[in-house]
């Protein structure tokens, strides 16, 4: 071999890596089009709540950069429980090979590669993400929603006209005005207060923080809710001549808007697989944790635990706060002591909440204590913060409030099993309601009237050995003066009933 050829054979050695490289480079059609479609697409494109579109190769070309940036720190796309114990069957999270082809797109100067290969679009609903449902129950009025001011809570009563009883298999939400739209909660009516709330009211709806005594309670969605049906078989049951009632929280934003919102229902023929209900620790949002964060607080703690009655199995998990809240935590200590982390978010947002389901369905024993811990910032460091200077801050239905809760979609074998469930939830607010009262806190309830001041006198006097706690011996008289007194009427369900 002379010379040239040994040149000529080191300099092919030499191009052999740019090949590979050549052949492996990351392109939009081939690598980027699919995490873009599959995780980003949903909001991002006309219609819908991203602010911008991703659709092709030009739209993400251009917010290409922006991309890296808040997949890298994980703000996008949206997810925010941490890995654990659990696995998620929704979990939008990318991965570190995906986050990786995303830079290395963008450090390739973005090539386009061939369009051929570009995976189709996805299909998209125009209206209902899930398909047309069988009924659509519209608010029957129009409300508006100033563009300033406090935060409302307001009631629709929608007749659903039914004239038998039926089983719902997935409900879907579709706000009328999405951009003040922020939570709402769904109830059943059959007694018609629902009815006389509205008409004495001038507005369209009633106020809704009105009690929800004597409704049924069937859900709910927040921002970032993905309508899907519900798994394992499980049903709501509807009965015949039920009133829906839609507890709508708005927020308002700046622009005056109009609301009108529906909601949709696909039934099913068969009735639920097993009795379910929600397990919410502390129940009702915390109102009785008694909540109060002093201003400049850096991190305040509200742990709250709970002792499950019976067996279960858990298959979704759900967490609820304000502004303030930065880490959530609930965990689940079996009576061997093994603990599962049934979920834990460092990164708690306000403005995205969702259900979080389970791959497969966590069997719970009865004597399983759960555990719940949310840890608040009401410093001016928080840019969360609503208020600057930051205020004290007690549990309230306002944003600029707080509350805090995290809750489990249970299932169980029987419907006693169930009930039992809920009436723990029930002694377990009234022991809140001791506590608090104990406290000197009637304000948890809204109310300083008389009867509650003679009740703290009440539990005084319970206080036998005189060294200013109640035991649990001296919390029985309690526990049974209050279930019997009605103040926890104005709570209403503990659960699904």
């Amino acid at each position: 071999m002379n010379l040239s050829s040994k040149s000529a054979t080191f300099l092919c050695f030499l191009l052999l890596p740019l090949q590979g490289a050549e052949e492996k480079s990351v392109t939009f059609s081939k690598d980027i089009a699919p995490i873009i479609f599959e995780n980003c697409t949903t909001c991002h494109r006309p219609g819908q709540i991203g602010p911008f579109s991703l659709t092709d190769y030009k739209t993400v070309k251009r917010r290409a950069k922006q991309i890296v940036e808040v997949t890298e720190d994980r703000t996008m796309p949206p997810w925010h429980a941490d890995p654990g114990d659990v696995k998620f069957s929704n979990d939008r999270s990318l991965s570190p090979e995906q986050i990786k082809l995303l830079a290395d797109w963008v450090t390739a100067d973005r090539p386009e590669g061939d369009p051929a290969e570009t995976p189709p679009f996805p299909e998209f609903h125009d209206k209902w993400q899930i398909g047309e449902p069988d009924q659509i129950a519209t608010m029957a009025e129009p409300f508006t929603v100033p563009a300033e001011g406090r935060d409302i809570y307001r009631s629709f009563v929608i007749p659903m006209n039914l004239e038998e009883d039926r089983w719902v298999e997935a409900i879907e939400f579709l706000p009328g005005a999405p951009e003040v739209v922020h939570h709402i909660l769904y109830f059943l009516d059959t007694s018609g207060k629902a009815r006389r709330y509205d008409a004495e009211d001038k507005r369209p709806g009633f106020n809704g923080l009105k009690s929800t005594a004597g409704f049924g309670y069937i859900g709910g969605w927040d921002v970032g809710t993905e309508p899907t049906e519900l798994p394992h078989g499980l049903r709501f049951f509807i009965p015949k001549g039920s009133d829906l009632i839609v507890q709508i929280h708005y927020h308002p934003n700046g622009k005056e808007l109009t609301d009108q919102s529906s909601v949709g229902f696909h039934y099913s023929d068969k009735p639920t697989a097993r009795p379910w209900t929600i397990i919410q620790v502390p129940p009702h949002f915390g109102q009785l944790q008694g909540i109060d964060i002093k201003a400049g607080e850096k991190e305040h703690i509200e742990e709250a635990s709970f002792i499950l009655p019976e067996d279960c199995e858990t298959f979704a998990v759900n967490a609820h706060a304000h502004h303030l809240a930065k880490r959530m935590e609930l965990t689940a200590t079996l009576p061997d002591g093994k603990i599962i982390r049934l979920l834990r978010t460092t990164r708690w947002d306000f403005r995205w909440q969702e259900d979080y389901s389970f791959e497969k369905p966590v069997k719970l024993p009865a004597g399983t204590r759960l555990d719940m811990l949310i840890s608040y910032d009401n410093s001016a460091s928080n840019p969360n913060n609503p208020t600057n200077p930051p205020k004290d801050v007690r549990w309230g239905p306002q944003t600029t409030d707080e509350m805090g809760s995290i809750t489990l979609a249970a299932m169980f074998d029987t419907k006693d099993q169930k009930n039992a469930t809920h009436d723990a939830l029930r002694v377990f607010l009234v022991n809140q309601l001791i506590d608090r009262l104990w406290e000197g806190r009637a304000d948890v309830l809204g109310s300083k009237n008389k009867q509650l001041q003679d009740s703290v006198q009440m539990l005084k006097a319970l206080d036998s050995d005189k060294d200013s706690k109640l035991s649990p011996k001296e919390r029985i008289p309690a526990i049974l003066f209050i279930q019997g007194s009605g103040f926890l009427k104005r709570f209403g369900a503990i659960g699904f009933e």
